[in-house]
């Protein structure tokens, strides 16, 4: 869902140039001298888009408005060796991040985060990657803070959607996908994880 904006690199990784050549600003501690920031133009525009908070020479964060709408879209989050840990996204673009990516540990995406509510206290879809690509997700559809739907994916596409619709924590039905079209509905779950009735859907 979130491959095509989820792309796990840090803000101020880009080619050293001049300060005045890139388009970066800095500020710094008018008491310590200390700098606390820098503000860059990443397409040259003349219009600031990213805001990387620093502590001295190193990164803290970075705020980033993508489409320069006047609204932050990304959030970036590094540790104490600058290494990007999380990435914050505003899938609506409201300025607020309602979505979280975490890099594994070859820089690619390893799993997101997502709350319907914009709050990551609140999360209710947990997205699984490997390569970069989703495999698997987990939802609380009603958010009752129960999962009660579970995806999977093939090559990142759909491959199936399974249901539990009486709220005992298994699937009740399940849905089978190629190519992104519905093929087979399953429903009587047998108690072991199969389903004792199933339902061919004719393709047009």
């Amino acid at each position: 869902m979130l491959c095509a904006l989820v792309v796990l690199s840090a803000g101020c990784s880009r080619p050293a140039r001049t300060a005045e050549t890139s388009g970066i600003t800095p500020t710094y501690d008018t008491k310590t001298g200390r700098l606390t920031e820098l503000a860059y133009d990443s397409n040259h525009n003349g219009k600031v888009d990213t805001w990387t908070a620093m502590n001295g020479s190193r990164a803290v964060s970075t705020r980033i408005d993508t489409n320069e709408d006047g609204k932050i879209d990304r959030w970036e989050f590094y540790d104490d060796q600058s290494k990007l840990v999380k990435v914050g996204l505003s899938r609506g673009d409201t300025g607020k991040a309602d979505a979280w990516a975490y890099p594994g540990a070859d820089g690619k995406t390893s799993r997101v985060e997502i709350s319907a509510s914009a709050d990551e206290k609140k999360i209710d879809r947990w997205e699984h990657y490997k390569d970069g690509t989703i495999t698997t997700a987990e939802e609380d559809t009603n958010r009752d803070g129960v999962v009660d739907k579970w995806e999977t994916y093939d090559a990142g596409v759909l491959k199936t959607a399974s249901f539990d619709e009486d709220g005992d924590g298994k699937p009740d039905r399940r849905l089978s996908y190629v190519a992104g079209s519905l093929v087979g509905i399953d429903t009587d779950p047998d108690g072991s994880g199969g389903f004792r009735k199933h339902v061919a859907v004719a393709q047009k």
